[in-house]
């Protein structure tokens, strides 16, 4: 009786894997979607400057931050956090072993500077105080990027398991 039962629990299941042939497969659809965003932004960036070396009101709005003019403190600081903002997409975009720890920085100064703007709102008599909604994507990106940059680093190496899939699943 006991040579017909086949004892399971000893047997070793080998589900073949498939291995993410790409970093970027790491990504969720929302993080790609805000990606090629600010790659757009960042296209414009030129368009900008030269609007506003010719005196034509250009709108820039970001985290709570805005202007219509693009030569001014508030655009300038605008246009250079548009360009980190594109420079880390486009890193991200093109797999760089950096992109991950790019975005982290992103993340951290985009939620200082909507706190920082919640905060003036507070202060400042003629602005009614409001939540920054963005703070919650933010919030969300920074842990994502936190998650997935030990495989993003380390994609090649044999010691990262976690891209590989089952493809049984």
């Amino acid at each position: 009786m006991d040579e017909n039962n086949i004892n399971y629990l000893d047997q070793q299941i080998d589900f073949p894997i498939k291995r993410l042939e790409r970093r970027r497969k790491l990504l969720p659809w929302w993080v790609i979607g805000f990606i090629w965003l600010f790659l757009l932004g960042f296209l414009l960036i030129p368009v900008g400057i030269i609007m506003g070396l010719l005196n034509y009101n250009f709108e820039i709005s970001l985290l709570g931050l805005s202007t219509n003019q693009p030569i001014s403190l508030i655009g300038m600081f605008l246009i250079l956090l548009f360009s980190f903002k594109g420079i880390t997409a486009f890193a991200l975009w093109t797999e760089k072993v950096w992109a991950v720890g790019f975005a982290k920085i992103d993340a951290i100064i985009s939620i200082v500077i909507c706190f920082l703007v919640m905060a003036y709102t507070l202060f400042v008599p003629r602005h009614s105080f409001s939540f920054r909604l963005e703070l919650i994507v933010l919030f969300l990106y920074y842990y994502k990027m936190n998650q997935i940059q030990y495989d993003w680093e380390n994609f090649e190496s044999p010691e990262s398991i976690n891209h590989v899939i089952p493809e049984a699943f």
